[in-house]
Parts: C-alpha cells; structure tokens; sequence
C-alpha cells in the first residue's frame, strides 16, 4: 500500500500507489426495474449498483447504447491493492485533495481496493494533485 503520515485532526493518511487504466468510462442510469444490461458486462472495470430508485452503472463507455443516461468521459485511477477492510482514511487521502482543487470525483470501492473516476479533461491536473499529496500515480 505505501506509507502514510498523520494528519491535522489525528487521522491517518496513507500514501498510495494508483494506476490510470486504459478505457474511457461512463456512468449510465437505467430504471431501477431494468435488467442488468448485456453491454455492461464488458470491459476492465463494470459496477452494477441498484436502489428502489435507479440501477447505476459504471462500465467502458464504448459499449453503451446511444438512448442510455450517461455521463461519458470519465477516466479510472485504480488504487493498487489489496487493501485491508480495516483500514481508515484511504478515500479521504484521496478525495481531500481533489476536492480542494476542485476536481469532481466519482468513486467505486470492491473487496479489494478502490477506483477512482475523475472527468476526462481534469485528468491531468488530478494526477498533479494526487502527486502533490504524496501519492504515486502509474
């Protein structure tokens, strides 16, 4: 995982490793009763996630149908894991530094590690960002 450092306010803030995947992702939204749509299946990286009010995916954005809901454009730093479940302040490390620049982020936790999502054209200054926090980014 890396190291990390204590931080004003007593938390611990790690120092990460991330890597920038290849595809280009969007963030579709289909009715809550829908299926679970065959084109969300491919690709690196597909997260499937329903409520009583919409079923969001996130998947490669080459593969969804032009009448879907989406947001396009979105690019996938991948935290290098495994990380512990235990472990504290892993998307704040993350997050806090983004959010003072003021880059949106979406982002997507496994049983593993996390994914960061950040909108295309920040990419670059989100990398910068994350650098200038301490983090590694591939």
């Amino acid at each position: 995982m890396g190291k990390g450092k204590f931080v004003a306010g007593g938390y611990y803030r790690a120092m990460l490793t991330l890597t920038l995947q290849a595809d280009s992702y969007a963030i579709a939204q289909l009715p809550s009763s829908a299926p679970i749509p065959e084109w969300a299946t491919h690709g690196s990286l597909t997260s499937i996630t329903r409520t009583v009010d919409e079923l969001s995916v996130v998947c490669a954005e080459a593969g969804i149908p032009d009448d879907v809901t989406r947001e396009g454009r979105w690019r996938c730093l991948r935290v290098e894991g495994p990380l512990d479940l235990s472990l504290t302040g892993i998307m704040a490390s993350l997050a806090g530094p983004l959010a003072d620049a003021g880059i949106s982020i979406f982002a997507i936790s496994t049983y593993d590690t996390d994914y960061l999502l950040v909108r295309a054209d920040a990419l670059e200054q989100a990398i910068a960002t994350l650098r200038e926090a301490g983090h590694q980014v591939r």
